[in-house]
Formats: C-alpha cells, structure tokens, sequence
C-alpha cells in the first residue's frame, strides 16, 4: 500500500512510499482511509519532533476518517462503516482515562507523532479511538474535525465554557484551530472579535458579519477595550505565542481566561505576572479533547451547526505540496488529503 513516510527530518525527508498494510491485532479493526487532514504538528514532526517519543520511518497524518474494511466480531461495526479517528490511542485504566479525560492519559499515543498515522491507504487502530460517522456526512469535512475541532471545542466549553452574551477574541482568525474556535464560539451565542491581515482575510470575516481587528495595523488589546466599553474579552484564544500573547492579556477582562494550544512565534513570551494578578486573570493550556467531546463535536457537526471551511484538496501524492499550502499566508481554512481517489 502506498503511505507517506517521514524517513529524515526536513522536506526531503518526506515520501510517497510503498509499504506493507499493517498486520491486524487483537481489538483491532483495519480501515481504509478515506480523507486526512493536514496539521501544524505534521510539520513539527518533520522539522523537529522534539519531546516527541517515536522511531522513524514513520507514517504521517494525525487525524482522518475511513471505512472498515476488518473489525472485531461483536464490536458493533461491520465492513463498509464509515468512521472516524479519535487521534488518540489511550489505556483506559489510568486515573485520567477513568475520568474521562483521555488526553492526559499517561501512555497516550497520537497518530503521526508516537506511531503510524493516517497519511496511508489502510491503517489499523483500536476500536477505542474509532467513532462512527454518519454515512452521508461530508468526508472531508469531517476529515477536519480530530485536531482542530476538538482542540477548538475543549477551548471553547472546557475549563471556562463559552455561553450567550460572553465576548470572544480569538486571535490568528485565519488558521485552523482558531477559525474553528471563532466557529464554535458564535454557535454557543457569544460575542466573537477575530484578529487577522490580509485583505482577504480581512475581507473574508468581515463578510462573516464579525467584528474583525486588522493587526497589522491596528493595536489589538486597545482595540478589544473600545468595542467591548472598556471591558475586554471574557475569553481569549491564543495559539500564535509570543508575539501575541501581550495583546491577548491586555485583550481580556477582569477575571477572564485566556486558553492557548500552541506557540508558533515562539514558546516565551513575557508572563506579565502582575497583570494576571491584580486583574485575576486565569491561563489554561488545552491540547485536543476527550472522547465525550469528540462524541459532541461530531453530533454538532452532522447536525450541520457549523461547517468547516476548506482551503485546499491534494491527493496523497502530493502531501508535500499540502505542506507548502499549510505555510502559505493567504491560506483560510483546512487543507484536506484526499486518499480514497487517485490523482487525476
């Protein structure tokens, strides 16, 4: 079967390569991929992996969805189900999994980080990180869902759930998991301020019929501060890092949350310690979800309340490229592998 291997680190190090299909294990079911999705983590893995356990060649791809070509007798799916991947193989017994909150399983293993992932033409995975997807749901946009939807979700009704009237900012508007947290914020009934550049960008979000921060040219905290009368945002959204994370303080309101899944200008930034207390300020690190949120996240998502927006399809032979897309500036929306159909 055909896969896309990471043998080295760097751009030359990523290719198309015919492999072996996995064998198939006790509680197991095997599953021909359908769609993926591409993920900032893919290129981490490419360039670095750092603090990341795993042993290259290893297969690509964190996410995705499928149909069962093998399962488990009495697993309750049957070959031709469609389903989707919880990117998370997870032990269920320790004290986090018995709580339900499989991310912080102290033996978790994510597809295309700690094994082989979903950038293939089959893969084979615990039945426990399967869900099934509706027949008629979109594959490809369902193919966006594991990482930057779920990542959104718990960001948005995890630790400081969003409700009606609460104000949003989230910042970087234009990227995957903030367009999908801008999304799932103005679903829940809340005020949503995106930041974002570009004319198109600007255009796009405006047509949204949101309030939109240009910071490339605008202040963004003194900004949020006189849309909001002088109250800043109840909840921040920040996965750009540094050089965003002194707007996003100033941004937020006395005792308002500032969530972050990621640092892509940089992983430190000033802590600002005196304002996060006076201001009693709360900051919480979010990565993913759990299988109860993802079990949300799909029911929302079949339900049509929102859809995810996509940038760009490449079929598998041409991961490479989609990588190239990821780090485009004008990109807006999700960039989708499109497995099942071969290149025309």
């Amino acid at each position: 079967m055909q896969a896309i291997r990471l043998n080295a680190r760097g751009k030359t190090g990523v290719v198309l390569a015919q492999i072996a299909p996995p064998p198939l294990l006790p509680g197991m079911a095997r599953v021909r991929m359908l769609a993926a999705s591409v993920n900032r983590v893919d290129l981490y893995m490419r360039e670095s992996g750092a603090g990341i356990t795993h042993t290259l060649p290893q297969t690509m791809g964190v996410d995705g969805v499928g149909e069962i070509l093998d399962a488990p007798d009495g697993c309750g799916m049957s070959t031709g189900d469609r389903v989707i991947f919880y990117p998370y193989e997870f032990c269920g017994r320790c004290r986090h999994c018995l709580d339900g909150d499989q991310p912080l399983c102290t033996s978790a293993r994510i597809f295309g980080e700690h094994r082989d992932g979903t950038f293939a033409e089959e893969i084979v995975a615990p039945m426990t990180s399967l869900m099934a997807l509706p027949q008629d749901a979109d594959i490809h946009g369902a193919a966006a869902l594991g990482v930057a939807y779920l990542t959104a979700w718990r960001m948005v009704f995890g630790k400081a759930p969003v409700g009606p009237g609460q104000v949003v900012l989230v910042q970087g508007a234009g990227g995957g998991v903030s367009y999908a947290a801008m999304q799932l914020a103005r679903m829940a009934g809340a005020r949503v301020i995106v930041s974002t550049s570009g004319r198109e960008k600007l255009d796009h979000f405006r047509q949204l019929g949101g309030e939109v921060i240009d910071y490339g040219t605008e202040d963004v905290a003194k900004t949020v501060l006189r849309l909001t009368g002088g109250d800043g945002a109840d909840l921040v959204i920040d996965n750009v890092g540094e050089r965003t994370w002194a707007a996003s303080l100033r941004s937020a309101a006395r005792g308002g949350h500032l969530v972050t899944c990621g640092a892509t200008t940089g992983a430190h930034p000033s802590a600002d310690i005196q304002r996060l207390f006076v201001r009693q300020l709360s900051v919480h690190g979010s990565t993913m979800g759990s299988f109860e949120e993802f079990r949300r996240l799909i029911k929302a998502f079949a339900s049509g309340a929102f859809v995810p927006p996509i940038d760009s399809v490449f079929p598998l032979t041409e991961v490479p490229a989609a990588f190239d897309r990821l780090e485009a500036p004008d990109r807006l929306g999700k960039i989708i592998i499109d497995i099942a159909r071969p290149a025309t």
